[in-house]
């Protein structure tokens, strides 16, 4: 008799637990809404194909009804009866007005920035290499600096950072602690260094203490040292010379 070593459990669990992953992401899903992440992921500020002659074909339109990339001032004319946002630029990022974006998504947690007199969100995350001094709050994400009364950047760091698999990182606090333990470590190891070597460096004197010394020098001496000595003083060859008339 021969033994079918694929179990049906095995292909069932198997089944089971691919079709929890999909529930997973099915559910990640609809906590957005479907133009979110499109929106996102479009290069917007590029010149419009179909109106590439005129003179406003620069994209920073965006329909979310139809959900098919940037548009420009143009294109609208196709777009009267749908929600059309616009995408601004600050310091080449990606920003939407506040007041735009709240109409239709939950911002809450995301920092909002004044710019040009106006209140905006940044589209997506925007790393900084290092915190600067005295920061308290950073970016779950990406370690950007923030307010205390925030946790998020960008939009893209709030969808990354309130997913279920997203492990917020480690503040650089944990770090400067270890960074600080070690220096004081490696300081009490040069100062035990230091104290054993002034003790071998006593004992050394000790020794060379049975040998005579240099006196020390004296300000006479140091003048005598100095003075210059007179030499020995010449008679003038001429001046035994007597002129005759």
């Amino acid at each position: 008799m021969a033994i079918d070593h694929a179990s049906p459990l095995a292909l069932k669990s198997g089944g089971a637990t691919g079709g929890a992953g999909c529930e997973d992401e099915e559910a990640e899903n609809q906590r957005w809404p479907p133009w979110l992440k499109p929106l996102l992921a479009t290069s917007f500020f590029v010149q419009c194909r179909a109106h590439a002659d005129a003179h406003k074909s620069e994209c920073n339109m965006y329909c979310l009804d139809c959900v098919n990339g940037a548009l420009c001032s143009l294109c609208l004319a196709h777009h009267r009866d749908h929600h059309a946002i616009q995408i601004r630029r600050s310091s080449y990022h990606d920003v939407i007005r506040a007041s735009e974006i709240q109409r239709v998504l939950d911002i809450t947690g995301v920092q909002t920035y004044i710019i040009n007199s106006a209140r905006v969100v940044f589209l997506n995350e925007r790393p900084q290499p290092r915190p600067g001094k005295g920061v308290t709050n950073t970016c779950e994400v990406c370690e950007r600096s923030l307010l205390d009364s925030f946790r998020f950047c960008s939009l893209g760091c709030k969808i990354v950072g309130t997913s279920g698999g997203h492990r917020p990182r480690k503040k650089h606090g944990g770090k400067k602690k270890k960074r600080a333990a070690v220096k004081d470590a490696r300081s009490d190891s040069e100062h035990s260094c230091t104290s054993t070597s002034g003790g071998s460096s006593d004992k050394s004197s000790v020794v060379q203490s049975f040998s005579p010394s240099t006196p020390p020098a004296t300000s006479s001496s140091y003048r005598a040292g100095n003075k210059r000595r007179k030499g020995i003083p010449h008679r003038s060859p001429f001046g035994s010379l007597i002129v005759e008339y």
